[in-house]
């Protein structure tokens, strides 16, 4: 069996309001949030999870309140030894823009994204701005995409799991490591959604949704079916996550909240 290692790339910062990331919880409570991409590393495929920002803000107060470097796209890569030409399979977790935005760099890679994002890509909602139709375009219309309708293993130790609420088409990765199944959440989310605060687990909720969702309902069902399907769950937007070199190497150095 296949085992691998992750890389977070920091590729960007948010500062928002923590609302943003945890429904009726933490609002007015300002946080600065890390947009990655993953390199997966251990396959004959060089695989990477998302994209990330074409031009992120990069200034030193950002990198200090995140505790972490923020990269450009090839500058990350090239840590690795790696340029975008190199990267053979690109697993979107859905098509948000900050997900997706050097899709067009990766030019010899396949890309996998279910395909309820794409009717979400051209006919966004209005309350859904978040979808940047020209990102990833040229590349459906060249068939460089894999429209999945249904879970995938895409390689032997990877697989593409449909977990919708956050979006349409979220697609969780699940990751097989040293240390169990790795899940990098199909949801936009950080580790209070997975291990809420006592005030927040004394009514009930097990996890608490994200704040961004198309549906509150099932975006906690899916939040608690992706805690309850991995041992390592990595968060799309955990500030911890961009503090690290490789998952699951540097595990230890991680704080989970308490139950």
């Amino acid at each position: 069996m296949a085992l691998y290692r992750i890389h977070p790339l920091v590729l960007g910062s948010k500062i928002f309001d923590q609302g943003m990331m945890t429904y009726q919880h933490g609002y007015g409570r300002e946080i600065h949030v890390p947009v990655c991409g993953w390199l997966i590393e251990g396959g004959d495929k060089v695989v990477l999870v998302d994209t990330g920002y074409l031009g992120p803000v990069i200034t030193e107060a950002r990198e200090k309140a995140l505790g972490a470097k923020i990269w450009r796209f090839e500058e990350a890569l090239a840590r690795y030894g790696l340029a975008p030409k190199d990267i053979d399979i690109v697993l979107h977790t859905h098509l948000h823009n900050d997900h997706c935005e050097n899709d067009f760099k990766c030019v010899n890679a396949v890309f996998y994204a279910h395909e309820l994002e794409f009717k979400s890509l051209y006919e966004p909602h209005p309350l859904d701005f978040r979808y940047a139709a020209d990102f990833v375009e040229e590349l459906d219309q060249a068939g460089q995409f894999v429209k999945l309708t249904e879970d995938k293993e895409i390689l032997p130790g990877i697989w593409m799991i449909h977990t919708p609420g956050h979006t349409y088409g979220g697609m969780t990765v699940l990751v097989d490591t040293e240390k169990g199944k790795a899940a990098l959440t199909g949801v936009c989310t950080i580790f209070t959604n997975y291990w809420p605060p006592r005030e927040v687990r004394a009514l009930g909720w097990e996890v608490i949704p994200p704040g961004i969702h198309t549906d509150a309902y099932q975006a906690y069902e899916q939040t608690l079916r992706i805690k309850k399907m991995a041992d390592l769950i990595l968060p799309l937007h955990e500030p911890q996550l961009a503090r690290l070199e490789t998952i699951p190497d540097d595990w230890d150095k991680i704080n989970i909240p308490e139950e």
